[in-house]
């Protein structure tokens, strides 16, 4: 059932709709837990479009298997989406800095507050995000410290490589998961994939983790696959690998590949001298969850991240 949670008028006599899917139990209750799935707070963040589509399909082939209430947001920001753009276009604005809103407010804010509005209530929802156009992310939850208590069970069956849990003080107040995880919504946070493109394989992977924790709600009874246990990050260091020099990177290695230490994983080179600039290691010992995937590069652009052992 398509519904329409906020429509605003805009000039030239155009509105801007967020719609979304509610799909209801074959013999409903009235008693149902609800399971929200949100993506496209930013435009150019394309993962969770073939999430809904993939997930609204496995739904539709076994109807009688679902128990509660999933409600889909595929398009939060949907000018966005339609020009591509990470921000609200005309308004030069980040989504996913305003909320949770206010229907005192300007437009957007008064838009975020309705989004807020529709979703107060529900049992659980996932946000997905994509990473920019420049790197690759492995399929990660990433968590407030001041949340981990009650998320990180959840996290860890929603079928991704691993949970980084951040610090209360690097996590935004102003995004939409914190603003829901204030209110009694929980809220888990995916990062996946890459700007601007669509990864089958991750996908698939996040869908077959949202049966898995609708499985554990009591929402969904239908069959799942595998599901991998991830690495927890909290007692975790993370290394960073950044451009000292300018030039065309080039990795040697891949996304999900365990490294050692000092272990060449890629090289900065001079299209005009034929010099290789820089060779770029590995700074700990660990799996590589994030590649660039965007060749240019200037100093201190980030080049990848290495997930390693406890610290110390």
């Amino acid at each position: 059932m398509i519904e329409t949670v906020v429509s605003m008028e805009l000039p030239v006599a155009e509105h801007l709709r967020v719609q979304k899917n509610r799909i209801l139990p074959v013999h409903p209750t009235g008693k149902e837990k609800r399971f929200a799935v949100v993506t496209g707070i930013h435009g150019d963040e394309l993962e969770g479009q073939f999430v809904c589509y993939e997930l609204q399909r496995r739904l539709k082939a076994a109807p009688e298997q679902l128990k509660g209430i999933v409600d889909i947001y595929p398009a939060m920001n949907p000018l966005g989406i339609d020009s591509i753009s990470r921000g609200i276009p005309m308004f030069d604005l980040d989504m996913n800095r305003i909320f949770p809103g206010t229907e005192e407010g300007p437009m957007m804010e008064t838009l975020v507050k309705r989004l807020m509005d529709d979703l107060d209530g529900a049992d659980m929802c996932v946000d997905i995000h994509a990473s920019n156009i420049f790197l690759m992310e492995l399929p990660q939850v990433r968590v407030n410290e001041e949340t981990e208590e009650l998320l990180v069970p959840y996290a860890k069956k929603l079928n991704v490589d691993f949970v980084w849990v951040h610090s209360a003080a690097t996590v935004l107040e102003s995004t939409l998961a914190y603003s829901l995880n204030k209110i009694g919504v929980p809220a888990l946070v995916v990062e996946m994939g890459v700007g601007m493109r669509i990864t089958r394989s991750y996908g698939y992977q996040l869908v077959e983790g949202i049966l898995n924790v609708m499985k554990e709600m009591g929402i969904w009874e239908g069959p799942i696959g595998e599901v991998r246990e991830p690495i927890v990050s909290s007692d975790r260091a993370v290394g960073y690998m950044n451009a000292d020099k300018a030039g065309i990177f080039v990795p040697k290695t891949e996304i999900g590949n365990e490294v050692k230490v000092g272990e060449v994983l890629g090289e900065i080179l001079n299209p005009l001298t034929g010099d290789v600039e820089q060779e770029i290691t590995a700074p700990i010992d660990g799996m590589v969850f994030t590649v660039r995937e965007y060749p240019v590069v200037y100093s201190g652009s980030l080049l990848g991240r290495v997930l390693g052992g406890k610290k110390k």
